[in-house]
């Protein structure tokens, strides 16, 4: 299918100090996804591309100098929406992905929507259009089909100059280092599923006692290691919920384990003795106390304020050209809120870092401590003014 080598394709990328990337890949049914295509497209020198397609299913490839490549500093990778190629790549390549340029990131700081796709996007920024006709397809399946392998090509033969256009963009505005470094999070990024990364995350955990968590904590990675082996979603071999119910309650028979919604006859008949071994595992291990203060609960007051909070967060957004989820999420402002009620120190929240805090997160402060304001202004919208000293807040 790629008459082209890894170590071709480096060396070209390295001498145009950039490339594309993007992935097919299969995760339905499977405990992580399966990688099943890479596509690469590197400038042709005429204002184009050239596009290669690599099959790490059928073809034996030593993907090491490719792997160089993304994890160098120097050479510009371009993706779009990158959070889950990034990962695989990461995961099977065994390096990670430096100097990410993401067009669905770059998008919000132009001023379009986030989280938008790359067929509108390519409509909206190129003017061009692309026939997708293979989008819900079997990647693992060979052989492919010319349509199944002209869909994938199009992923990437528009992706650089999309990227390019788009920096243009953010140039003139003096937003391409924001963006930049809003791409950066990208390098952080690993699928690789952590015991106790997964143990913290937990539903209701932290209500569990120590003991408890700690035969939590062995039945979460007893699930890790049985959805491996048998190569499916952690969450169809134990539900989370009843994963924590098991741990409080620590069941020592099958009669008990039964007893406990969500476990099966067919959960009990395969993995029943599996269950209990590791709940007297658990039992054995030293008891996991709750580590540092809980964090202080949403108060339904809050409401009005977060609403006024995300008014003004919208306002800025508008007015900066910037895709509202860019500046903050409906979480980020329930934990400035709390924090403001309770009189906690600021939370480390995105919102209230770096360039967002110059955009909005200090104004939004201000606000919430009642030295700024809103008002319907002309062409009904909102304002933001400064309170005066001698007009009385509250």
């Amino acid at each position: 299918m790629a008459s082209t080598s890894p170590a071709e394709l480096a060396e070209r990328a390295r001498a145009a100090g950039r490339l594309g990337i993007d992935t097919e890949f299969m995760g339905e049914g499977r405990y992580q996804p399966l990688l099943c295509l890479v596509q690469i497209a590197i400038d042709d020198g005429d204002g184009g591309s050239d596009v290669f397609v690599l099959d790490p299913l059928t073809e034996e490839h030593d993907y090491a100098p490719l792997a160089d490549v993304l994890g160098d500093p120097d050479v510009e990778v371009v993706l779009h929406a990158a959070r889950q190629d990034v990962a695989l790549l990461r995961r099977d390549w065994g390096s990670p992905v430096r100097n990410v340029f993401d067009t669905q990131v770059a998008a919000g700081f132009a001023g379009m929507r986030a989280q938008l796709g790359y067929e509108p996007l390519l409509k909206e920024v190129l003017g061009v259009r692309l026939r997708k006709s293979a989008s819900f397809t079997r990647w693992d399946d060979r052989p492919l089909t010319e349509e199944q392998l002209q869909y994938a090509r199009e992923d990437v033969v528009h992706l650089l100059q999309l990227a390019s256009a788009l920096q243009d963009r953010l140039d003139e505005r003096g937003r391409l280092e924001w963006a930049r470094e809003e791409c950066r999070a990208f390098e952080l990024i690993d699928d690789a599923r952590d015991v106790d990364v997964l143990f913290a995350k937990l539903p209701r955990v932290n209500s569990l006692e120590p003991a408890q968590r700690a035969v939590a904590r062995e039945l979460v990675a007893w699930r890790e290691q049985a959805a491996r082996e048998a190569d499916r979603p952690a969450s169809t071999v134990l539900h989370e919920a009843t994963l924590v119910e098991i741990a409080k309650r620590r069941p020592q028979s099958l009669d008990r384990l039964r007893q406990i919604r969500g476990v099966s006859e067919p959960t009990l008949h395969r993995r029943g003795k599996g269950l209990l071994a590791a709940v007297e595992r658990g039992r054995s291990q030293p008891p996991i106390p709750v580590v540092g203060d809980r964090p202080s609960q949403p108060d339904p007051e809050d409401a009005p304020l977060i609403a006024l909070s995300e008014a003004l967060v919208r306002t800025k957004a508008a007015s900066e050209g910037l895709a509202y989820e860019l500046l903050a999420s409906r979480a980020d402002l329930q934990r400035i809120v709390t924090s403001q009620r309770t009189g906690e120190d600021e939370p480390e929240v995105r919102t209230l870092g770096g360039w967002r805090r110059e955009v909005v997160g200090q104004e939004l402060l201000e606000l919430l401590a009642g030295r700024r304001s809103l008002r319907v202004g002309p062409r009904r919208r909102l304002e933001v003014e400064p309170v005066l000293e001698d007009r009385p807040v509250g």
